[in-house]
């Protein structure tokens, strides 16, 4: 099964996860598919804390891939 989740990155205490298409076997921070957006829980004013590429998360979803409930949540705040 495909499943379209975070990957954390950044340093101790300044986190950065990366919205990751992968196979659920891998590891969280491990081997993907495709990379297809950021979340920047940390941002601060005037820069971007959301980017997430909607063409290639709509294909990933037709494909049969299931979201984590973190990036449902991102997903579902995005500006439209």
């Amino acid at each position: 099964m495909v499943v379209i989740r975070l990957a954390r990155g950044g340093a101790k205490n300044r986190p950065f996860f990366n919205v990751i298409v992968a196979d659920k076997r891998c590891r969280r921070d491990g081997r993907f598919i495709e990379r297809i957006g950021f979340y920047n829980p940390v941002a601060k004013d005037g820069e971007e804390g959301v980017r997430i590429a909607a063409d290639r998360l709509n294909h990933w979803i037709a494909q049969g891939a299931q979201m984590a409930d973190s990036v449902k949540k991102l997903v579902k705040n995005l500006p439209a």
